[in-house]
């Protein structure tokens, strides 16, 4: 349960498993009334994106979207910032 510490986290973050990884998809408040995307690798290597988005489901969309074309090799050290084209 989250207690106003910080940006709240959405119900629809997840993990999910590509290939034989699983990736950690976590959506929260940007504090601008929009919701910020991250995915994090079991390295700990987190790719940010850095537009927000205006739902929770768009930016669910987006992760599950840049899963399936980028595969477990897309969340790396060399691709930390992801960018959003609306």
């Amino acid at each position: 349960m989250d207690n106003d510490q910080g940006p709240k986290l959405s119900p629809l973050s997840r993990t999910v498993k590509c290939g034989e990884q699983l990736l950690e998809i976590e959506i929260r408040e940007d504090g601008e009334g929009g919701w910020g995307l991250s995915v994090t690798n079991l390295q700990r290597v987190t790719s940010q994106w850095t537009e927000s988005f205006d739902t929770e489901q768009a930016a669910l969309d987006e992760a599950m979207k840049t899963i399936e074309e980028e595969g477990p090799d897309g969340f790396s050290m060399e691709t930390p910032y992801k960018d959003v084209l609306h």
